[in-house]
């Protein structure tokens, strides 16, 4: 991304993913690491970085982890971190993140952006080594608040997200979470069956902080022989991952990704993949609508409902439209709101409007400022933008 100071250098395959998330009107997450230890070259922090910082040598910490790590023993570049907290690499950090946001900071076709972390699992990935870079405890913490801090203030308009895993390499991973969420960003995890800690920091997250699973499939076809009870592990996962109330999940291959192996798993588990494709996320809909006169007035009051697993990560906004688009009232639900499987009413109040029939109702939301537009996952036919032209829908009973 960035191999010399001063400018982004886009790879071929990421401009390649900018057109194809245009061409199909979808957006994608984008992740930038300093470090793997699978890279087979120096890290992937640029030369003129790692030309003058120093480095610190990773041990093992026992010879379970030896046995398990070999593939990143035999790689000599995973055997060392640079000084995260030296002067240099911290001015060079800055200027990378600067251009980040310059380049994709409420960037349109961007859903959000890793935080940078260090850590056993997760963004950082040191796995098998024991150590970290730092001196202390405090200077390990101290710079990477500063380095969360630089990209909070630079991300000002798309969501950051920050992996929840626990602190293994003390360097201070709990208070990055934390930051993360008061400052109305999100969190993620790299899968759900390894660590407790993850589990309860995503699922008891606030309602308007939007939580994604990275929970890969098996690389080879289903296994039938591996069911367990009438569960195939696809179908354990996908359980498990509606459980904690997912607004997005990363669904590819353990190292071996393969859209014909992804396929196989969804003719295997067809009911198991549909199920979370319709329930993942928020699923916004307006489900009773009143309309009384006051004084001369028209008003209405509707019953917001969410058939999804997961709050509104942001702040629901509804618009109430006349036929030609003329905005009549809009107003916001509270951060989060509808829940799922609950109601939440709003009233519009509706001066010198004579009939609510042909009205109509447009809802978007709002994240760091900026809006999206959403579409009501309700049966009705909708407008093209997404909007709900709102007309009787019950028949009297005589």
């Amino acid at each position: 991304m960035q191999p010399r100071p001063g400018r982004l250098e886009l790879p071929d395959y990421v401009k390649l993913v900018f057109e194809l998330a245009k061409k199909n009107n979808k957006r994608f997450g984008l992740r930038i690491q300093m470090w793997a230890p699978d890279y087979t070259h120096q890290a992937a922090l640029p030369d003129f970085v790692l030309e003058k910082v120093p480095k610190v040598d990773l041990v093992l910490s026992d010879q379970e982890s030896t046995a398990s790590g070999k593939r990143f023993l035999e790689n000599p570049h995973s055997r060392y971190q640079p000084r995260y907290d030296d002067p240099f690499f911290q001015q060079a950090f800055k200027e990378l993140v600067g251009l980040l946001a310059a380049e994709f900071d409420g960037n349109p076709l961007i859903e959000f952006i890793d935080t940078f972390m260090y850590g056993f699992w997760g963004e950082g990935h040191t796995w098998p080594f024991d150590n970290n870079p730092f001196p202390d405890y405090q200077t390990a913490e101290r710079t990477w608040i500063n380095m969360l801090e630089v990209q909070l203030e630079h991300f000002s308009k798309t969501p950051l997200l920050t992996n929840t895993q626990p602190d293994y390499s003390r360097v201070g991973n709990s208070e990055l979470v934390d930051r993360t969420v008061r400052s109305n960003n999100w969190i993620r995890s790299d899968t759900i069956f390894i660590e407790n800690e993850q589990i309860e920091a995503l699922s008891n997250r606030p309602p308007w902080i939007a939580a994604l699973l990275e929970q890969g499939l098996p690389g080879k076809p289903p296994d039938p022989r591996l069911d367990y009870e009438g569960i195939s592990p696809a179908q354990n996962m996908i359980d498990h991952v509606i459980d904690v109330g997912a607004n997005y999940w990363s669904l590819w291959n353990f190292h071996q990704i393969s859209a014909k192996s992804l396929m196989s798993y969804y003719e295997a588990y067809p009911a198991a993949f549909d199920r979370i494709n319709r329930r993942i996320g928020y699923r916004v809909r307006p489900s009773f609508i009143w309309f009384y006169n006051d004084a001369g007035s028209l008003g209405l009051i509707v019953g917001f409902a969410n058939d999804g697993i997961a709050g509104v990560p942001g702040v629901l906004r509804v618009t109430v439209e006349s036929q030609d688009g003329r905005v009549l009232k809009n107003g916001c639900l509270d951060a989060g709101y509808p829940l799922p499987g609950k109601i939440r009413q709003a009233q519009f109040v509706l001066p010198n409007v004579i009939d609510w029939k042909g009205l109509k109702l447009r809802a978007e939301i709002e994240v760091k400022g900026m809006r999206y537009p959403v579409r009501w996952a309700c049966h009705q036919k909708l407008n093209d933008d997404g909007s709900l032209t709102l007309r009787p829908n019950l028949r009297q009973q005589v």
